[in-house]
């Protein structure tokens, strides 16, 4: 039994259907569940930091990458444990428990009700939520990135050596299960979460949204499970990495205990490492540190690219998602991306690269690695185009140190307000002032109707807007007004009764007492009926269509007329924050453009990088590739926290430009970079050893043939003397 025999372990009875291994559909199904899993929870993951734990876009932006960063770390170290210590299989399950300990954990830390004690649908200890949520995302990024490098070599595994055309299509539908269960939970979670669910309370169900996920991350563990028995499973035999990094690092301290002149020096400093390691090795890491010195520029890409999943859908809330059939949650259009991907690269494949071969022009793979920079920078000056026409649709609200009025007229006719003796400005009846008057400092306001006056000095409190409210007498109440737009695209909605009796409204604003204001009633898009009903039970019908994102006082005047067929006509709507007027499908040439320069740049860098790497040590570059995501997300971190612009079109535009600078420091070492053949170079390495072992064993054989002739006699001796020539001259 050989070494190799010894180091797999093969299942007792191995079943095929089909020509292929019976447990590559448990590993394919494996990976649709946990795609699904990941996308699904990362999808809802920003609005969750948002609108659940209410943080700021900057917070939620910054957590938001930063567990991206961490997903894309832990590779390496499932890597390591997998290759030097558990064995993928044994990897692959207990980093999967983990995993869905943290789905689990986090769909816990979004049932508000838990903390719920006033049952008024807010959490009363935050920090619980808080403390629990970040303790599932390491769980899950330990678990998603550990188990990231091992699956899909664990499936390549299950196949022999025969089966070279079976494990290609392996991986075309492993690839496509990845795609399909980033697609289906990207559409389904942001559905689950726009739902309300609770205990006390009903409130948006991102509970559902995370649970979803965790039930799917506990299929796939169980259905790996169950194939356990079918899997050729490798003992591990050390992982690669280690020994480049050992490599490298006893080279970098040879050359410096050699650092006095009078050492000679060598061609390349890698050189230093020959005193302990194999040429062959030390010449494979020298491809390698070649390629992943172009890697340096590379993480900037994935800082414009990620934020797909975090300022793009923050940008999105902001927008109309009414697309007539169907209305589009902001985290859905995150669909976009994997849809256009598989639109995509067959086109490129297809038709634009050989279109590009015939016109005869050098598109090099690091050509198209530029290019593809340049549509993601492209791609977010689109993004920053679009923001300044976001930007007038949104509310201006007050600074710090600044409040904001504005004055409702409750009375049958217009009155005069004058600001500081300013000039007269006339306010119809039953209507409101154009707009929010901003200040930062008491100021006398004196209204005027027919012949009655009334000064009053006022003050405001900073940060906060207000409506005041004049009845027939000039008489004043002040009440406090939403500061910001309502969350998730919800209308913010109340009732001003300037009639002589109460009344009752329904969905949700209740009883209205006379010359009195409801609270705020949050309400979904389309159309909105309200019942108002008097004490003696008549009532009026009144229909809104409501939009995103907007909030309105309607006011109920004096002349309202309760049995009138068209009661409804005198109610006037107050329009405090206007909806969200600018439609979402605006993002969908950002969207085409970074799509487009993923799949010019993502898969050509794969590709080029597979190319330039000596075969043993792929792994090596994944790592570095993934490590560059990890750092892209990170310089998101760091550039949004340091530039701290107060407009979010600014900082579109500071991330484009950089992806352009670093984009010309790319094709400048792109142009000085030499395309190489790894197999030609460890041919100069392993051939020497190959002729000697084949100069052995033709030493053998000739030393064989000439015993024999030896015996033959001396008819053949001028010929045994010949061979004995050849002998010494292949000796020499």
């Amino acid at each position: 039994m050989t070494e190799t025999d010894f180091d797999v372990k093969k299942p007792k009875k191995k079943v095929e259907v089909c020509g292929y291994p019976l447990s590559i559909f448990f590993i394919v199904v494996n990976e649709f569940c946990e795609r699904f899993s990941y996308y699904g929870m990362r999808a809802v993951l920003v609005l969750y930091f948002r609108y659940f734990l209410k943080w700021d876009d900057d917070l939620a932006t910054t957590i938001y990458h930063t567990f991206v960063a961490l997903c894309y770390l832990t590779p390496i170290l499932g890597a390591i444990v997998a290759d030097s210590w558990l064995g993928k299989f044994k990897t692959i399950v207990y980093l999967s428990i983990v995993y869905t300990v943290g789905q689990v954990v986090m769909a816990v830390s979004a049932i508000h009700d838990i903390t719920d004690t006033d049952m008024d649908g807010t959490p009363n200890n935050m920090t619980v939520h808080v403390a629990l949520s970040m303790v599932g995302l390491l769980l899950i990024a330990l678990g998603t990135g550990g188990i990231k490098p091992c699956v899909a070599a664990f499936g390549g595994d299950q196949f022999e050596d025969h089966q070279e055309k079976q494990r290609s299509a392996f991986f075309s539908i492993f690839y496509l299960s990845i795609n399909a269960g980033s697609l289906l939970s990207t559409i389904i979670t942001p559905m689950l979460r726009a739902q309300e669910c609770g205990i006390n309370s009903q409130q948006k169900c991102y509970p559902l949204a995370f649970g979803v996920p965790a039930a799917l991350m506990v299929v796939a563990l169980i259905v790996f499970i169950i194939g356990s028995g079918m899997y050729t499973k490798t003992a591990p035999k050390g992982n690669i990495m280690l020994e480049v990094c050992k490599c490298i690092g006893f080279a970098i301290k040879n050359r410096y205990k050699h650092r006095s002149e009078q050492f000679p020096k060598r061609e390349h400093w890698m050189d230093w490492a020959d005193d302990k390691y194999d040429k062959l090795l030390v010449a494979q890491v020298k491809m390698v540190l070649k390629v992943l010195f172009l890697y340096i520029p590379l993480p900037m890409f994935w800082t414009l690219f990620d934020q797909q999943g975090s300022r793009w859908t923050l940008q999105a809330t902001t927008m109309d998602g009414d697309f007539g059939i169907l209305i589009i949650q902001p985290d859905q259009m995150q669909t976009v991306n994997p849809i256009l991907i598989l639109v995509l690269v067959p086109i490129m494949d297809s038709i634009i690269y050989p279109l590009i071969k015939k016109c005869h022009l050098n598109f090099t793979p690091l050509k198209r690695m530029t290019v593809g920079m340049l549509l993601a920078a492209i791609a977010f000056v689109a993004a920053a185009l679009l923001q300044l026409q976001i930007d007038p649709t949104l509310p201006h609200l007050p600074m710090a140190s600044q409040g904001q009025v504005k004055f409702l007229n409750l009375n049958n006719e217009p009155i005069n307000v004058r600001i500081d003796g300013g000039a007269e400005h006339p306010v119809a009846a039953f209507q409101a002032s154009n707009d929010y008057l901003t200040f930062d400092k008491p100021f006398t306001v004196v209204f005027n109707k027919n012949n009655m006056t009334r000064e009053v000095h006022m003050s405001l409190e900073s940060e906060t807007r207000h409506t005041t409210l004049v009845d027939q007498n000039l008489n004043i109440t002040m009440v406090t007004d939403i500061s910001k737009k309502p969350d998730e695209g919800m209308n913010a909605i109340r009732f001003v009764n300037g009639f002589n009796t109460t009344l009752n409204v329904t969905l949700g604003v209740g009883t209205v007492g006379p010359l009195d204001i409801s609270n705020y009633t949050h309400i979904k898009q389309g159309g909105a009926e309200f019942r108002i009903t008097n004490t003696l039970g008549q009532s009026c019908l009144y229909t809104k269509q409501m939009g995103f994102g907007s909030s309105f006082t309607f006011v109920i005047p004096s002349t309202f007329n309760i049995q009138s067929p068209d009661c409804w006509q005198a109610i006037q709507a107050v329009e405090d924050i206007q909806p969200n007027t600018i439609h979402m499908g605006w993002q969908i040439p950002q969207y085409f453009l970074m799509t487009s320069g993923e799949v010019v740049f993502s898969v050509t860098g794969l590709e080029f990088s597979y190319s330039q790497a000596p075969s043993n040590m792929k792994s090596v570059l994944q790592a570095g590739w993934l490590l560059t995501v990890a750092v892209g997300n990170i310089i998101v971190l760091i550039v949004a926290e340091a530039a701290q612009l107060p407009d979010q079109w600014a900082e579109y535009i500071l991330f484009a430009s950089l992806l352009v600078l670093v984009c010309i420091i790319f094709g400048i070492m792109s142009y000085f970079y030499t395309y190489t053949d790894p197999a030609e170079i460890e041919a100069q390495f392993t051939q020497p050893k190959y002729e000697q072992e084949k100069t052995k064993d033709s030493i053998l054989m000739e030393r064989k043939s000439s015993v024999k002739r030896r015996d033959t006699g001396s008819s053949q001796s001028s010929k045994g003397s010949d061979n004995n020539i050849d002998l010494k001259q292949s000796k020499m």
